[in-house]
Order: C-alpha cells, then structure tokens, then sequence
C-alpha cells in the first residue's frame, strides 16, 4: 500500500507542477491577460483527484492519522483553483474576455495550497 500511496504522491506533484508551471507560463504572454491554458485546467484536475485518492489512501492504510482540518482547507481551495482554471479557460475558448482575476487567482491560491501543505503542522 506504501508504493500506491508514493504514486499518488507522484501524480500529486506533477499536478501542482503542471498548475503552477502553466500559470507562470501563462504569465509570460501579454498583453492582453490570456486565458488559462488546458496545462493549468489539467493541473487543477489533478490536484483535487489525487488529493482526495491521498487522503483514501492514508485513511484505508496508513495509519489513518490525518488532519481532517488540514484537507478541508486544501480540498475546499483545490476546488476553488479548479473553478477558476475551468471558467477562464472556457471563456477563452468562446473567444470572451477572460478576467485577470481568473488567472491571477487560480495561480495564487494554487501557490497557497502549496503553502499549506508545507507549512501547516
């Protein structure tokens, strides 16, 4: 069960890899402020699948010690990152104006569930 818990943590990371990445790849090209690009929706799709497969799997086997605070914070902020990831991404394929605060949001709260994870007990 230790291995499929390190997988997940693997595809964890590479989640927030692909999120941060893309936004700060995003960033690069202005004007105008661009819509999130499918390397950030997916990165925010991947965050909040293998978030909840982490804490499943810590509960199933790993001692179910987990911080049920801790993981409604980043749940609850994953969700909000893949929210706003998905509306500018979809807004800027119809070819609407995408809102720098749909990019701008998405890759901070992404760096603040960062935060949490690291800095949080």
């Amino acid at each position: 069960m230790t291995l499929l818990y390190d997988v997940v943590v693997v595809l964890h990371l590479l989640g927030m890899a692909a999120l941060v990445g893309g936004y700060l790849g995003v960033l690069v090209r202005r004007p105008p402020v661009p819509a999130p690009d499918l390397l950030m929706v997916w990165g925010a799709r991947l965050q909040v699948l293998t978030g909840l497969a982490l804490v499943g799997v810590a509960e199933a086997a790993l001692d179910g010690d987990v911080d049920h605070a801790r993981v409604a914070v980043k749940l609850v902020v994953a969700i909000v990152v893949a929210a706003l990831a998905e509306t500018g991404s979809a807004r800027g394929r119809r070819g609407a104006t995408v809102s720098p605060a749909l990019l701008h949001g998405a890759g901070a709260l992404a760096v603040v569930n960062v935060l949490v994870a690291v800095l949080w007990g």
